[in-house]
């Protein structure tokens, strides 16, 4: 059989083979709808190739117009699916340019059926036989071209140029193989089929005219580029389906569980070891509602609220929550994931990442428990330091009220009854009474022990407190006290022994760092102030000689000290409690010399519902009994 014979079913045939599986691959993965037009172009040029087969074989005028005819609604479909598959599969071309060659194609095929025989030909008048490849075919022998048929080649022309335009603003990008490959083969075989009906049909050259063959040509660089494409992506999957796997396997030995949740559904999808962690089993469906179900109650409320501001937000997803499993026990978990939005910029999905925390929970309470333990025995230490001027304190108060009641002893004895006097001594004994009771609160409190006990805190009034207690020690040591404090600071949270015992070491550690200087020259100044950042700063400064340089960290470690008989524990246990508090303190040297030690606790305000003012920190999180609610 000759060439001629068999290469236009050849053409068909691939055409249709190449429609039918990137057809099917279409209809597997619907959003992609550079495959659809691809399969309409695949599909319009096996048409075109039938058309062209029946044009070899006419038996007469009619059927040879005929033919043509519909070969025109192949031409349309080719070019329009021609146009958008560059459009979408280049990202590019000007969209004026592509509005113009769906404005040509349009009338250009209403032309074909108004005007002429078809919208080649006005009139053909006679057949001769000639060869193509080897093949007896018809040809028309006196054909009139018909003028509308300008209409088309402009519209070939206008795809041409906007599939050039797009493949040049893909080669800028950087992409010059599909340039070439997709842009470049498209506009050349476009040009040189709509270039050979042009001249065949004006007579310029001897038919036949086979634009199947170019069509052809532009179909098979489509289908190698989707191919390369189609490799590509499976190359991705298999890769990803690989790195899921070591996700997968470092997931599990992290520990850690993952997590998805559409907002368009209600259910979640999680991983097995999300399941395990939460105690579900594997095949059951998780809805939000499921996992809030397993939550400690008190934590419900708070991880709603969580979730509602990670849609409002910045898109992070942070909290800590208790879990009740199915056997009665407790688990901590901590949620770390991110908020994706869609292409209108709404929530689209919320995933993440769940680590059991137990352990660190754990140590971070047993640890808190200890630091408790070492801050009271600490307390007691210091009590030594103070015992004098305890002592002094309660002496005062005692020896008035044995006064007093030797006093009115006197009065009895005498046989004296002067109602007023006795008023008088009793009211006497009852205010020295009530202030021995006072200090011996104050005692009882730095002896005490316990769990922090936040409550809303006057800064000014502690500072007072503290030196209520320090009193006497500070007269008997000559040291002059300044107070320099902000009125109207906002309220505090915290432990009010805690932040007391830090108050009362520092204002220890100053004296101390004053006992060389001479006694007109002892001043503690302690100043109150607020930040900028929300915190209420408390400061206690003293005109020693000033910390040595490079050591103004180094103070705060544990066991590091400068007195003779000192543990080195005062200021390591005075952040730890600052810290716990949120806070952070800090040291410094004075221009004017000595040393000034700072601590900030941040300000209470009433919005949300904090649990506790140690939330803000590790060392807080470590104190709290009662989670968020």
């Amino acid at each position: 059989m000759s060439w001629g014979a068999d290469i236009f079913p050849m053409t068909a045939s691939a055409s249709l083979t190449m429609a039918l599986i990137y057809g099917f691959i279409w209809w597997r993965k619907r959003d992609d709808w550079a495959n659809l037009l691809f399969t309409l172009a695949a599909l319009g040029t096996a048409a075109l190739a039938a058309c062209d087969l029946v044009l070899m074989h006419a038996e007469s005028p009619e059927s040879f117009a005929s033919a043509i005819r519909w070969a025109q609604l192949s031409f349309c479909v080719i070019i329009l699916s021609l146009a958008g598959f560059v459009r979408l599969y280049l990202r590019a071309g000007r969209t004026w340019l592509l509005w113009t060659v769906m404005v040509l194609r349009a009338p250009s095929l209403f032309l074909n059926f108004l005007t002429g025989q078809n919208h080649n030909l006005r009139g053909i008048h006679s057949f001769r036989p000639s060869t193509f490849l080897g093949e007896v075919i018809s040809v028309p022998a006196n054909i009139v071209p018909n003028s509308s048929m300008i209409v088309g080649q402009l519209s070939s022309l206008a795809l041409a140029i906007f599939v050039l335009d797009a493949a040049n603003t893909v080669w800028r990008r950087g992409d010059r193989r599909l340039a070439v490959t997709v842009g470049g083969t498209i506009a050349f075989f476009v040009l040189g089929a709509a270039g050979q009906l042009a001249l065949v049909y004006w007579g310029t050259i001897q038919p036949p005219a086979t634009p199947s063959l170019f069509y052809l040509a532009i179909v098979v660089a489509m289908a190698y580029e989707l191919g390369v494409q189609t490799l590509r992506a499976g190359q991705l999957a298999r890769d990803l389906s690989s790195s899921e796997q070591r996700i997968a396997l470092a997931a599990e030995a992290a520990n850690l569980g993952f997590w998805s949740r559409e907002f368009t559904r209600n259910e979640i999808w999680v991983t097995d070891r999300w399941r395990s962690m939460f105690g579900f089993t594997k095949y059951e469906p998780l809805q939000l509602d499921d996992f809030l179900q397993r939550l400690h109650p008190d934590d419900r409320k708070n991880i709603r609220h969580t979730l509602l501001g990670s849609t409002q937000g910045d898109g992070r997803y942070q909290v800590e929550y208790r879990v009740l499993m199915p056997d009665g026990q407790m688990r901590w978990m901590a949620s770390d994931g991110y908020l994706e939005m869609n292409g209108n910029g709404q929530p689209a999905r919320l995933q993440g990442v769940t680590l059991d925390i137990t352990h660190r929970k754990q140590a971070e309470i047993d640890a808190h428990a200890h630091r408790n333990e070492v801050a009271h025995l600490l307390r007691a230490a210091s009590l030594g330091e103070l015992s004098s001027a305890l002592a002094h304190e309660l002496s005062q108060p005692l020896t008035a009220i044995l006064g007093n009641a030797q006093a009115a002893q006197l009065i009895l004895a005498h046989n004296g009854c002067d109602l007023e006097e006795f008023r008088d001594i009793l009211r006497d004994i009852a205010s020295d009474d009530k202030r021995a009771g006072e200090i011996i609160g104050r005692l009882r409190a730095l002896l005490k022990k316990g769990e922090i006990q936040p409550r809303l805190l006057d800064a000014n009034e502690m500072i007072h407190e503290a030196l209520k207690l320090m009193n006497y020690d500070l007269m008997a040591r000559a040291v002059r006290v300044v107070t320099e404090l902000d009125v109207g600071l906002p309220a505090i949270r915290g432990d009010s022994v805690q932040l007391q015992q830090v108050l009362i070491n520092l204002i220890l550690n100053a004296v101390d760092a004053m006992s060389e200087r001479a006694q007109n020259a002892r001043t503690l100044t302690l100043t109150s102030c607020r930040l900028g950042d929300d915190r209420i700063r408390f400061s206690v400064a003293d005109t020693g000689d000033g910390i040595a340089a490079g050591s103004e960290e180094k103070i705060f470690e544990p066991y590091h000290t400068t007195k003779p008989r000192g543990l080195g524990l005062g200021l390591s246990l005075s952040r730890s409690i600052v810290l716990a508090h949120g806070g952070r303190l800090w040291a410094e040297n004075r221009p004017a010399g000595g040393a000034v030690l700072h601590f900030a606790i941040p300000e209470w305000k009433s919005e949300g519902n904090p649990s506790d003012v140690a939330a803000n920190s590790a060392d807080g999180r470590a104190a709290l009994r009662q989670p968020t609610s």
